[in-house]
C-alpha cells in the first residue's frame, strides 16, 4: 500500500497542477498517517510477534526404540480347534439341483402341447419371439410385424415398415428387427411405437439373436457379426452354411446357426471354430431356441418334428413327430422362466403352445 501511495506521489507531483499536486499530496499525508498508526497498534499484539520453535527429544524414546529393535516376539498367537456338529438335513435348495440336474438330461424332456390356436394371419412366417410379458410376436416373411396375446389374439400390427424378417428381444421394451431387403436393423420401442434407431449392414442380414450387450446377425451364408446397440462391430465370424444364415441362437459367448439345404446345426465359438455339429436324420432344420439349461430345441419343419439337441451336441431326442399332428412347424421360441413356448407353422395359421416338463 505504501508503493501505492509512493506512485501516485509521483503521478501527482510530475503531471500534475500545483493546485492537484497539493490536494493529492495532502490526500497520500493522511493515508501514510494511517499506515503508521497500523504499525504503532501492532507492535502491542502478539501476532506481531516473532516466535521460534524448538523441539528436544525425551531419552526415553531412544530406549523404547532401543527395546523394540531388540525385541525377538511381540506375543504369541494361539489357535483354538474345535469340533462342532453339522445340520445335514437336506434342504429345498439341494432338492432343487437334483431336479436341475434331472431336466438338463434331454432324455428325461418331454414337449407337451397344451393348446393349438387358429391365429390366420394368412401369411408365411418368417421368425416368433415370446416377450418378457408373455405376449408373442410372429413376423411374416419379408412382411409385417404381428403382436399376439398370450392366447394367440391378434392385438395389432406393430407400426413399423413393411419387409421384416427375423426378430430378438432387447430388454422388456425394446426389439430389434432385420430387413434382408435393405440391409437394416430397426430398433423399436415397444411402449410409444417408434423406431428408435436404424443401423445400417449394408448388407442382407437374417437370424438376429442377443446376448451380452450385442447383437448377433447372420449376413448372406458365411458371417455372423456380432454388433453393440450403436452398430459398431464387436466381432465377425466367418462361418460355412450352404443356406442363408436364417435362424440363430447367441448365448454363453457361442452361436449356434441352423444350415437348412446343409440340413445339419452348427456350434461354434466366439473365432469361428466349430464346437460341435448335428446332422442325424434332418430334413431341413428352420426354428430355433435354447432351453433353461443351454439345450437347444430345433424345428424340422419338412418331417413334422421337434428335436431337441443337447447342449454339448452329443445327443437329441425327437419332442414332436408327424403323430402329433403338427403340421410344417417353422418357428419356435421359449420363455424360459415358466417353462413353455410358443410353435408356429409356416402358414402361420396355428399357434401352438407347449410345455416342457421331465419324467
Amino acid at each position: 500500500m505504501l508503493k501505492k501511495a509512493h506512485n501516485n506521489l509521483t503521478v501527482f507531483t510530475t503531471h500534475s497542477s500545483k493546485l492537484q499536486s497539493f490536494i493529492g499530496v495532502h490526500q497520500i499525508e493522511q493515508q501514510v498517517h494511517t499506515f503508521q498508526r497500523f504499525v504503532e497498534d501492532q507492535e502491542n499484539d502478539e501476532r506481531a510477534n516473532k516466535i521460534d520453535i524448538r523441539i528436544r527429544q525425551n531419552g526415553a524414546i531412544e530406549k523404547i526404540l532401543s527395546d523394540v529393535e531388540s525385541t525377538e516376539s511381540l506375543g504369541e498367537v494361539m489357535v483354538v480347534k474345535t469340533e462342532i456338529a453339522l445340520n445335514r438335513e437336506t434342504s429345498v435348495s439341494r432338492k432343487a439341483q437334483v431336479q436341475s440336474r434331472l431336466q438338463s438330461n434331454i432324455n428325461n424332456m418331454e414337449m407337451n402341447i397344451e393348446t393349438k390356436i387358429d391365429i390366420n394371419i394368412k401369411a408365411y412366417s418368417s421368425d416368433m419371439i415370446c416377450l418378457v410379458d408373455g405376449r408373442v410376436i410372429v413376423v411374416e416373411w419379408a412382411g409385417k410385424v404381428n403382436l399376439l396375446t398370450s392366447d394367440g389374439e391378434l392385438q395389432k400390427q406393430l407400426p413399423i415398415e413393411d419387409g421384416a424378417y427375423c426378430i430378438t428381444q432387447v430388454n422388456q421394451n425394446t426389439i430389434a428387427i432385420t430387413y434382408p431387403k435393405t440391409g437394416h436393423i430397426r430398433i423399436f420401442k415397444l411402449d410409444n411405437e417408434t423406431v428408435t434407431k436404424v443401423i445400417s449392414l449394408e448388407l442382407p442380414c437374417y437370424g438376429l439373436s442377443f446376448s451380452n450387450d450385442s447383437l448377433a446377425v447372420g449376413l448372406r451364408v458365411d458371417e455372423i457379426r456380432i454388433i453393440d446397440l450403436e452398430g459398431n462391430t464387436v466381432n465377425s465370424i466367418q462361418v460355412e452354411s450352404k443356406s442363408g444364415l436364417f435362424n440363430l441362437v447367441y448365448c454363453n459367448d457361442r452361436l449356434v446357426y441352423c444350415d437348412e439345404v446343409g440340413k445339419a446345426v452348427y456350434c461354434v465359438d466366439g473365432s469361428g471354430k466349430q464346437i460341435w455339429q448335428y446332422a442325424q436324420d434332418l430334413t431341413g432344420p428352420r426354428g430355433l431356441c435354447t432351453d433353461t439349461y443351454g439345450n437347444i430345441i430345433v424345428t424340422d419343419g419338412r418331417a413334422d418334428r421337434i428335436i431337441v439337441i443337447s447342449k454339448d451336441g452329443q445327443n437329441s431326442k425327437v419332442l414332436i413327430s408327424d403323430e402329433d399332428e403338427l403340421k410344417c412347424p417353422w418357428c419356435i421360441c421359449f420363455k424360459k422362466n415358466e417353462n413353455l413356448g410358443y410353435i408356429c407353422n409356416i402358414n402361420a395359421t396355428c399357434l401352438v403352445k407347449f410345455i416342457l416338463s421331465s419324467v
